[in-house]
């Protein structure tokens, strides 16, 4: 226990040398701070994109050509009949669906404007979690009556229609004309990985076929039912696809598991080299403290040998110096902690809507352990080389 008169005796220590002590607790506090800070970031921005990438389409599974030639026979694409054989065939298959994407032009106002026509299979929408902002999504009747209707995109919606409800109005695309019921947008961003851009018009599959030379899907999606099915469901899929057509075609099956691991390992190497980083300058400042620590016992040579001539134990000594080094690195950490909570608080609001500032408050506490921990450890050689001092010694030091 120790004695609230050493306390006092810290406490005053540290006040007289108010600069001294000030650099000692930046040192800390920045290390500290760099902790929290890299904690908090790696956590957030990897919940952050985690969830951009799971936007994309709940347990999505995508295939593709993959042609050798510039020039692939027409038999080595992906048809409607595929994407029956995998629904019936491939076990763990929620639904599927499919697209096949042109570029056409449209007139926007005085200009022609380049978008794609993105004709898509019944289900696209639920698979690729598609939010209609305005009117409605195709429905039954839309894909069996081959009707010239098209959803387009938020951006399109406001280059083509900017002042006006794009609902109900027509757009030409090419040599057809559509009426659009409804204006959609993604869920969240697809990294590239996506059929759909900034300006694209979706229509029924259907209605893409006059601008195409046959009846093909560019893009076949699948969904797992649960996300430990996805890589089985991915297997099976190119095993489908492969016995369907002939042996030279070649199918690139591919699922988001691998961009979402690559992201976390990412993250998680990232967070560690800023870890270590943010330890190394934790342990400068505790180099810092002992080096002032030692400066100061050096300087009060003379005090410590009057306290001990007046009865000071040498344990009292040694507590005495341990407890303002503990105190220098403890206000360190609790300053380095608020900066690294308050920063990316003030920083929020001018982040991306759905990113959420998360802390692991566990962190924080290591944090506040570890600076600590490291006043007793750098501060217990300058202590104890105090302790250590003789008081006839002490006295005659100048």
């Amino acid at each position: 226990m120790i004695h609230p008169g050493i306390t006092l005796e810290a406490i005053r220590a540290i006040r007289a040398n108010k600069l001294r002590s000030l650099l000692s607790t930046l040192g800390v506090a920045i290390g500290c701070a760099c902790v929290v800070l890299v904690v908090t970031v790696s956590l957030s921005a990897n919940t952050y994109i985690t969830g951009l990438i799971e936007s994309i389409g709940s347990n999505l599974v995508y295939a593709e050509l993959s042609p050798a030639s510039l020039r692939p026979p027409l038999t080595d694409f992906i048809t409607p009949a595929d994407m029956q054989a995998v629904q019936q065939t491939v076990p763990h298959v929620a639904r599927v669906a499919g697209s096949h994407a042109v570029p056409v032009t449209v007139n926007a106002g005085k200009a022609e404007l380049a978008v794609t026509l993105l004709g898509v299979t019944y289900g696209y929408q639920e698979i690729r979690r598609l939010i209609v902002a305005r009117g409605r999504y195709f429905d039954p009747g839309d894909v069996e009556l081959h009707s010239k209707v098209c959803v387009i995109t938020e951006e399109l919606a406001m280059r083509v229609f900017p002042h006006d409800d794009p609902e109900g109005k027509t757009i030409r695309a090419g040599e057809s004309t559509f009426t659009v019921i409804g204006v959609f947008r993604e869920r969240g961003t697809t990294f590239g990985e996506s059929d759909i851009h900034s300006f694209t018009i979706l229509v029924p599959f259907s209605m893409v076929r006059p601008f195409t030379v046959a009846d093909i899907l560019l893009v076949l999606y699948a969904q797992a039912d649960t996300a430990e099915n996805v890589p089985l469901v991915t297997q099976e899929m190119s095993q489908v696809l492969q016995s369907r057509h002939r042996v030279g075609a070649k199918y690139n099956v591919q699922n988001l598991r691998s961009l979402l691991d690559a992201a976390r390992k990412v993250s998680l190497a990232l967070s560690i080299i800023l870890i270590v980083i943010g330890l190394i300058t934790l342990t400068i400042g505790g180099v810092n403290i002992m080096n002032i620590m030692l400066v100061t016992v050096t300087e009060r040579t003379r005090e410590i040998g009057i306290r001990k001539a007046v009865g000071a134990r040498g344990v009292d000594i040694r507590q005495q110096f341990i407890l303002e080094a503990v105190l220098i690195s403890s206000v360190g950490a609790v300053a380095g902690i608020l900066v690294g909570i308050g920063l990316p608080l003030l920083a929020e609001p001018f982040l991306p809507g759905n990113f959420n500032v998360r802390f692991a408050w566990l962190s924080v506490l290591i944090a506040f352990l570890v600076s600590s921990s490291i006043g007793i450890l750098f501060g217990y050689l300058p202590a104890k080389q105090a302790a250590r001092l003789q008081p006839t010694e002490a006295l005659r030091h100048e």
